[in-house]
């Protein structure tokens, strides 16, 4: 082990060593022989750090084990198997989940990175052992990151700031977390860190001397006048901390003055409240600046009361206060409380639930840059504690409204929200719930989610489920759309759709849904089906000479109906709206039913072109003229001279002198149509001359 002994290893361990542990440490240094880390050092140098910072969290034999083989399946021939067989099932099941994922191909690097993290977090589903020793083992590489080229050490501390620390956090694991974002911050923003850094070594000593000398003696003798059994020190703030809180609130480092904090320890959460109604009593509290997370924990399940009041010497001083079980929770988080050793299913805990609710919400996607958005935005969130009727408490992002809630209760609480109570009153669903909400949902089972949902909705779940159900709606009208074109096609072809569809589900050897799809979509023409199905081209061209035919983009030649709305002309521009039992039916671009249907339904209309056609086309059009003598006669006559018949004609004097006439007339197409719009307007007496739609 060159200069690493077993005797140095075992102190590094301390009281948790044992022969398992040593066992373990005798087979990295055999899977790890003659391996090097970047830095040089030994690779076994490695995994024991990452075991020793274990021990230090948690007293977990199983993950400490763990730790120490993390990296043999990835770097070493070593198998699942053998690690199950030599340390058991649970041990080779964390191993598995931390190993790095190497034996992949992946498009870019967003899409690796996305890959690593959603193994990661469904490794958590199985066992949460599996994020700490990752944690750990990312605080170790934190640690020896000096031996990299300068942009590696970025991209790494950054990848460390935006996924790990804010896991950590969650995870409650203060020890790991703040160490880790004094890393990042060393890495990320160097001048600053050692602008920090100076900082806190100039002004620590004398804060620390404030602390001994003027307000911890006071603190201690007012708690033992009062008979309180409390352990009192203080502790440093960590650096990214202090930098963090001079950008949130605008203020130099001189103007920190909480650089230290007091933290009081004490027996029962009765005592907790005693110290801090004893502390209140005696000096100033700060207004603004009580935080009870006893009543209401962190999600990360963090207890203590915080408070700031203006000590001795007119000084602010910051002061924790808490039990023995909630500090060792408050260093240690997940780990303090680990359930194995007690017999208890750690799956009852709240962080769990958190974890779980995570994995659930990210297995189905499979966008990268929406993975990593979906983990981003559930780590980063601030939260809300509402209360559900019972006065179960749940934990949503701020911003979250009553549709997240209900896609937190059950998926089928979020698909058949039909409304919400707030405090008893009915509120609309893009209500922001705030602290304090006691939140009922009402239900029905005909709702469904809806698409507008997402402009208001903020957790992943609630937006990949709704997303889910518009991908599913979507398909339902390709589908229904698919139906339509079928029928269209059937009728050039002059084959039933039945028999039609009968056909193409023997030919492409797919399910008639899929079919249908492949028509919704476009993807399945009628020259494919033509082409599939061997079907004699003559016939259809037979079919091209009636002069009922236009071309459709897509299709080819099908038979048509004019939409009697607005009596489209041949040569104008023009859209088919397929209609089942009808086909497809003509509109104007200028019609509003069109304008409906492609706001509405875009799927399906369909852009047609119609050149020409024999015969006369009717079509309305109104004026708004000068009401005087003989103007009928000059109108009349102006439309007959632009080779157009009237068919009806309708006139109508109104109070302002003047008069609106409507006439039905026949043209050619929509060229001669535009002859005679062009020759009204010419005329002195017509001041508006348009076509009317019906």
């Amino acid at each position: 082990m060159t200069n690493l002994t077993l005797k140095k290893v075992h102190k590094k361990f301390g009281d948790v060593w044992d022969q398992d542990l040593e066992k373990a440490i005798n087979f990295i240094i055999s899977k790890h022989a003659n391996q090097k880390r970047q830095s040089g050092e030994p690779y076994i140098v490695h995994p024991i750090e990452v075991a020793t910072i274990l021990a230090g969290v948690l007293k977990d034999k199983e993950t400490i084990i763990a730790g120490i083989l993390h990296d043999v399946l990835e770097d070493t021939n070593t198998t699942y198997e053998e690690i199950k067989d030599l340390f058991g099932k649970n041990v080779a099941d964390i191993v598995e989940g931390v190993t790095k994922i190497g034996k992949f191909q992946f498009k870019d690097i967003q899409e690796q990175k996305a890959e690593n993290y959603r193994k990661l977090l469904l490794s958590m589903s199985k066992d949460p052992r599996v994020i700490i020793v990752k944690l750990a083992d990312r605080l170790h590489n934190m640690r020896t990151l000096d031996c990299f080229r300068k942009d590696k050490q970025v991209r790494i501390a950054k990848e460390t700031l935006e996924i790990f620390v804010p896991l950590a956090n969650r995870l409650g694991i203060w020890k790991i977390k703040t160490e880790l974002e004094d890393l990042c911050f060393k890495y990320l923003y160097p001048n600053e860190y050692q602008k920090v850094k100076a900082f806190i070594g100039s002004t620590q000593r004398e804060l620390e001397e404030y602390l001994k000398r003027s307000f911890i003696p006071i603190l201690t003798k007012i708690l033992k006048e009062n008979k309180l059994d409390a352990y009192i020190t203080y502790r440093p703030k960590h650096l990214y901390g202090i930098w963090q809180k001079t950008l949130r609130k605008g203020i130099s480092l001189e103007e920190v003055h909480d650089v230290l904090g007091v933290r009081v320890i004490v027996n029962t959460v009765q005592e907790c409240y005693l110290v801090l109604g004893l502390v209140h009593s005696n000096f100033t509290p700060i207004p603004g600046k009580f935080d009870d997370y006893i009543s209401l924990p962190k999600p990360n399940l963090y207890q203590s009361l915080h408070t700031a009041v203006i000590g001795p010497k007119g000084r602010v001083v910051e002061i924790q206060i808490r039990t023995w079980e909630m500090h060792e929770r408050a260093e240690k988080g997940i780990a303090a409380h680990w359930a194995y050793k007690e017999g208890k299913n750690v799956k009852d805990n709240t962080v769990y639930s958190w974890l779980k609710s995570l994995v659930e919400s990210i297995k189905s996607s499979k966008n990268p840059s929406e993975l990593l958005e979906n983990v981003k935005l559930e780590l980063f969130s601030e939260e809300v504690f509402v209360f559900t009727p019972k006065g179960d408490i749940k934990v949503l992002p701020v911003g979250a409204t009553p549709v997240d809630f209900a896609y937190q209760i059950h998926t089928d609480v979020g698909d058949h929200c039909a409304g919400a109570k707030i405090n008893g009153k009915i509120v609309p669903l893009n209500y922001k719930l705030q602290s304090g909400d006691i939140v009922e949902i009402i239900t029905h089972p005909n709702k469904k989610p809806n698409p507008e949902w997402l402009k208001f909705v903020v957790t992943s779940k609630a937006k990949s489920r709704i997303k889910a159900y518009v991908k599913e709606l979507e398909r339902e009208r390709m589908i229904t759309l698919g139906r339509d074109r079928l029928e269209v096609v059937s009728k050039t072809l002059e084959i039933s759709k039945e028999d039609l569809l009968n056909k193409l589900i023997k030919e492409l050897k797919l399910k008639e849904e899929d079919i249908l799809l492949l028509l919704g979509t476009g993807k399945l023409t009628k020259e494919k089906i033509l082409s599939t199905l061997k079907i004699q081209v003559k016939k259809v061209l037979r079919d091209e000479k009636s002069e009922d035919v236009l071309s459709l983009e897509d299709i080819g030649k099908v038979q048509y109906q004019l939409a009697a709305c607005c009596n489209p002309l041949p040569g104008e521009n023009v859209y088919g709206v397929i209609t089942r039992g009808k086909g497809v039916v003509i509109h104007s671009q200028e019609c509003p039913n069109l304008q409906y249907m492609l706001r509405n339904l875009p799927e399906k209309v369909i852009k047609v072109k119609w050149q020409s056609s024999s015969g006369k086309h009717r079509v309305k059009i109104r004026l708004l003229v000068k009401d005087r003598l003989g103007v009928l006669a000059d109108i009349s006559s102006t439309i007959a001279k632009s080779g157009a018949n009237i068919t009806e004609a309708r006139t109508k004097s109104v109070s302002t002198g003047k008069a609106i006439m409507e006439f039905s007339i026949d043209v050619d197409n929509y060229t001669s149509f535009q002859k005679v719009i062009l020759n009204l307007k010419t005329l002195e007496d017509v001041e508006q001359c348009e076509r009317v739609f019906s």
